[in-house]
């Protein structure tokens, strides 16, 4: 079951698309932090969404706010696709051990071997104040980040 409203954020430690280290904990203070998790990178929901955050990056990567996008990718995988997209946001990579970030958010299919589509805003105080999860094929709509964002 994926966390609730309420609930503590699990911290995490995964390595970003340039091989960096990025924990939760890193923006504990300091930042609201929009977690979103994705099936795979290349793909056709996943590349939509992604983009559309990044056509309106200044909503989600802000001096009060940090957008993470978590995939069961590797970084190389990740790395090309920020590449060829232009994202100017991490892309977290969740591939080893497999899923276990995603496991700890409740969002993890097993039996696809990937995260579906969960996306959790986080206060800076480390609370999830607002979440949705879809099933794979269900796109999320941006505009609900946003408002929850707004709320905070």
């Amino acid at each position: 079951m994926a966390l609730q409203v309420g609930d503590k954020a699990p911290d995490f430690a995964l390595q970003d698309n340039h091989g960096a280290t990025v924990r939760l904990s890193d923006f504990r203070g300091e930042k609201n932090v929009v977690l979103l998790f994705y099936p795979f990178a290349f793909t056709g929901v996943c590349t939509g969404e992604l983009c559309a955050l990044r056509d309106n990056l200044p909503k989600f990567v802000n001096e009060d706010t940090q957008l993470l996008a978590v995939s069961n990718d590797s970084i190389h995988t990740l790395r090309v696709f920020a590449e060829q997209e232009g994202f100017e946001y991490p892309l977290l990579s969740d591939f080893w051990p497999h899923g276990e970030t995603s496991r700890a958010y409740g969002v993890f299919a097993e039996d696809k071997g990937c995260a579906v589509r969960g996306t959790f805003v986080i206060d800076k105080e480390g609370v999830v104040r607002w979440t949705v999860v879809n099933a794979l094929p269900d796109a999320r709509d941006l505009d609900e980040y946003v408002k929850a964002l707004d709320t905070l």
